[in-house]
């Protein structure tokens, strides 16, 4: 199943990149596909298979060519491309979001399995992972509790991401030019300049762009017990964008110039330029989710 979501998500992502291509360009290379896609190159094999049989791409090896890449190709559904973990989260996340949970609100997992369409096990496995970071609490004969976000929750946890990211960025600045990295950072620079040109009628794209940029980030410096954690920080500023509805459009579009500068200072290999972006858009980060907090709070009373 997971290998089946990761192939539907890169076929998906393969039309983005071949819609930007020209009628008769040469298809890049399959190690060129798999750096830019961020997946093996078995995957790309079978996305190319695929795409030559909808007739976006023909030839062979190293002369496959584009067929009118501007042509409607009917992608995969989104729903299957996420991970059924992921998509827990992003319906739990949005359900407290539309149901406006205060502390202390009582979460239902047979209830929340019903409104989300999966089964029990996933939703009780997604708030076991959430419980050991004080966002809710298991309590007996009573089900799960909702504890907020507090004010001192968000220091501390804006305390753990800078410390992790910047770690992880002083560690990207210093692959070697011939990590794959760099050529899916290029893409989300790319990315980025895109939204950034529509982002009058796009800002809400963002948060997903800024998840997928501080992954990208984090997966330099690999760390299985980081990643965990890091799992429970990306979620909840990821969010918090969202949540607070104020100034949405400009704080977004500040958030993409400093990803641009953060981008640029990584490709320039200097550290001290690297761990001071890095700084300057945590901070930034960190006043959204500050003010977000302090809203909610009031809000609750």
């Amino acid at each position: 199943m997971k290998t089946d979501t990761v192939f539907k998500r890169t076929y998906n992502n393969a039309i983005d990149l071949i819609s930007r291509l020209a009628d008769g360009e040469l298809l890049p290379s399959e190690t060129t596909l798999s750096a830019r896609l961020g997946v093996s190159r078995t995957t790309v094999r079978k996305v190319i298979t695929l795409l030559a049989e909808k007739r976006v791409v023909t030839g062979n090896g190293r002369k496959r060519i584009v067929r009118d890449p501007k042509k409607t190709v009917r992608r995969f559904p989104q729903a299957e491309t996420v991970p059924m973990a992921a998509q827990v989260e992003e319906r739990f996340m949005e359900w407290m979001l539309r149901d406006d949970a205060r502390p202390g609100m009582l979460i239902n997992e047979l209830e929340l399995a019903r409104q989300f369409g999966v089964a029990t096990t996933g939703i009780r496995e997604f708030l076991n992972r959430f419980q050991r970071f004080g966002l809710i609490e298991k309590r007996p004969n009573a089900g799960w509790v909702f504890k907020g976000f507090t004010t001192n929750f968000a220091l501390e946890l804006f305390e753990i991401r800078e410390m992790f990211e910047l770690r992880s960025a002083r560690a990207l600045a210093a692959l070697p030019e011939a990590s794959p990295i760099w050529t899916r950072l290029e893409v989300l620079r790319d990315e980025h300049l895109a939204l950034l040109e529509e982002i009058e009628d796009r800002y809400h794209d963002f948060s997903d762009l800024d998840s997928r940029f501080h992954r990208l980030i984090s997966s330099a410096a690999p760390n299985r017990f980081i990643d965990s954690f890091y799992d429970i920080i990306t979620v909840v500023f990821h969010y918090h964008y969202q949540w607070s509805k104020h100034d949405e459009r400009q704080r977004n579009e500040v958030a993409v110039r400093e990803h641009l500068t953060y981008i640029e200072a990584l490709f320039s290999r200097n550290v001290t330029m690297v761990e001071l972006a890095c700084r300057a858009h945590l901070g930034s980060a960190k006043d959204t989710l500050l003010r977000s907090t302090a809203r909610q709070q009031m809000a609750n009373g």
